[in-house]
């Protein structure tokens, strides 16, 4: 950890500056004097007993500055106990991956002397945040200074301070030369190699990890596609009779691809100590709100929303909504392919190389289209999930990700749907998903990387300058790293990345067969996203607070559900081949009944493969099994003591 930056708390401790909290200009005094001393007290008298301290202006402070900007940490003996309280597995001196103690600590590997380094900077900053998080009222009635901001017993004082505007932001600070060493291992050099997972992890947390993991699990798992894709592109290009071979090849990969993903998550969980820890008590989100009642859990009271409500803002004003911009969508969509009759119709009339190029400007157009009608659409899907009022995060997220999903899943691929099976035109199929995944993807890398880089610069050029020289060549005072970072972009989660790839996965796996340069197309652009990523993570964001996670999460059965469309609609492009027509030459219903049952098969044997090849691999099992028969054996003693 960046020991060089110690600062000074007011009782004389000295300690490692892990996050920072500002707080707008104007607050009232006492508020400040009454947060702070919640934050130092004990535990035992419901404070957080964390080490806290104002931020001192540096030599380049302006009166514009924020003088309400304090920056948090703690004893090291506060933060071991911080990590038995929030439950981190570490690996013991046997190998596996037990549930760290106090009491127990010298029996953990990465344990040496007085405990410096077992604990990584993003798990410290995690206990803090932790910390602040479960801050709670104790008998005050309302923010001191401010009568109309009410509080409650139980009630998160910092989530109460933020969603009242008096809390501007609270962030982990970068530890600079650990970021260098990341950044040069991760991006700075091109290489051909494995991202350093467990280095992204250690600085960035599991959830980040996952998913730089399984987006590097994506990209080469898509390579067999690709590399057998070349040659169907280059020797078969209009003899789609062959492509029935790739389609068949595109029903086995999308399932067994999804299921060695499972294995492979659950080893890096494993490794990591996240597969065995027990989910932490769920709070309710900032946003919920509702009459004051307790909760029959806890014993503590928080606001209570009627179940029935909720169901009836879903069901009368979320889904109908949703409907309506389905049928926008469908809308946008005839216009689309009433453009793209114009092109051909001018096309067909005088052939030139210019008409030949206009053909393609309504599927770059209509694909720029689907790009913004998903931005709004994201947008309006945030307000009406944050209206429907869910009180957890996770039951918010489960409903935000449903609504986008559904939404670009048909504002994506409608078009094509109905161009294979209504049109049934193979050659427009072809050159639509190309027009469509090209220009996708050029725009996503453009908002994704370039746009954030810009608007960064834009925004403070000054600050920008600073930013590259405190993050490469030398350090520069607290004051000026935090004022540096507190301007920069907040990194708003994975969910944006993880939906990009399930489009990309969609359309590969759905029509890669009439357009084979699909997979090799993706691959490029998730090399380029790694990159990009890596670089927005590391010199445009904020650093996000570390979020242990297991898996995927919600994610991963999107991206299964994808699968079993994949399956039909790739026995629907089978049975309307001409290879496959002519063993059915009399029989129309006969074509149909056998593509059915072929997908009911394959439907069958997808969920069989589910069921036969294990989510968590055979000795990470035994593992697991070892650790809870000694748990009980434990138990007993202490029982019959």
């Amino acid at each position: 950890m960046q020991k060089s930056l110690s600062v000074y708390d007011s009782d004389g401790s000295t300690f490692v500056p892990l996050v920072v909290i500002e707080l707008v200009s104007e607050t009232k005094e006492e508020a400040i004097a009454w947060l702070l001393n919640r934050v130092r007290d004990k535990q035992q008298d419901g404070g957080a007993e964390l080490l806290v301290e104002q931020l001192t202006p540096g030599a380049q402070g302006t009166e514009k500055d924020n003088p309400n900007v304090y920056v948090v940490g703690a004893s090291w003996q506060r933060l071991l106990y911080g990590a038995e309280d929030v439950g981190f597995f570490k690996e013991f001196n046997d190998g596996s991956m037990r549930g760290f103690t106090y009491a127990n600590k010298h029996n953990f590997k990465e344990f040496q002397g007085d405990g410096d380094g077992f604990l990584s900077m993003a798990e410290c900053q995690y206990i803090i945040k932790h910390e602040l998080d479960n801050l709670r009222a104790k008998d005050e009635a309302h923010v001191p200074g401010y009568p109309k901001m009410k509080l409650y017993p139980g009630k998160s004082v910092i989530r109460r301070m933020q969603s009242k505007g008096i809390l501007v932001q609270v962030f982990p600070l970068h530890e600079k030369e650990e970021l260098k060493r990341l950044s040069f291992s991760w991006f700075k050099k091109i290489k051909l190699s494995f991202q350093p997972l467990d280095d992204i992890r250690h600085y960035f947390g599991e959830g980040m990890a996952l998913y730089f993991g399984f987006l590097e699990y994506f990209t080469l798992a898509l390579i067999p596609m690709a590399l057998i894709g070349i040659p169907y592109y280059l020797f078969d290009w209009e003899d789609y009779d062959k492509f029935t071979v790739f389609a068949g090849f595109n029903l086995v990969w999308c399932t067994v691809i999804l299921e060695l993903w499972k294995r492979l998550s659950a080893s890096l969980a494993y490794g990591w100590g996240t597969l065995s820890r027990k989910k932490a008590f769920e709070e309710p989100r900032p946003g919920f709100h509702g009459v004051l009642g307790v909760n029959p859990v806890t014993g503590r009271a928080e606001p209570l929303y009627s179940n029935a409500k909720r169901q009836l803002r879903i069901y009368l004003v979320s889904v109908p909504f949703v409907l309506l911009c389905l049928y926008l969508s469908l809308y946008v969509m005839m216009i689309y392919f009433d453009m793209e009759g114009w092109a051909l119709m001018i096309h067909d009339e005088e052939p030139t190389l210019w008409t030949g190029l206009l053909l393609f400007i309504p599927s770059i157009i209509y694909a720029v289209v689907i790009e913004i009608m998903n931005l709004i659409y994201r947008y309006a899907a945030e307000f009406l999930t944050g209206w429907e009022n869910h009180r957890l995060e996770s039951t918010f997220q489960n409903h935000l990700v449903l609504k986008v999903l559904v939404f670009n899943f048909f504002n994506c691929f409608a078009s094509l749907f109905y161009i294979a099976f209504v049109m049934q035109d193979m050659v427009l199929l072809r050159q639509s998903l190309a027009t469509l995944l090209i220009t996708s993807q050029i725009l996503n890398q453009i908002m994704e990387a370039f746009l954030p880089y810009w608007l960064q610069r834009r925004r403070n050029k000054k600050a920008h300058k600073r930013m590259i020289k405190t993050m490469e060549d030398k350090e520069l005072p607290l004051s000026e790293q935090v004022k540096l970072e507190a301007d920069m972009s907040t990194y708003l989660g994975t969910f944006d990345d993880y939906l990009e790839l399930f489009l990309l996965f969609g359309y590969v796996s759905l029509f890669s067969c009439v357009y084979p340069l699909a997979a090799v197309l993706v691959v490029l652009n998730n090399v380029t996203e790694v990159y990009s990523d890596a670089f927005k993570m590391c010199k445009v964001f904020k650093r996000p607070f570390s979020e242990p996670a297991a898996n995927i999460g919600v994610w991963q059965l999107a991206f299964e559900a994808m699968s079993v469309i994949a399956v039909v609609t790739n026995c629907a492009l089978i049975g309307m081949s001409p290879q496959v027509k002519s063993y059915f030459p009399e029989s129309e219903t006969q074509l149909i009944m056998w593509v059915v049952g072929f997908e009911h098969f394959l439907l069958a044997s997808k969920f069989i493969l589910t069921f036969v090849i294990p989510d968590v691999p055979k000795h990470i099992q035994i593992k697991l099994s070892r650790l809870e028969f000694e748990s009980l054996e434990a138990l007993k003693k202490r029982v019959t003591e």
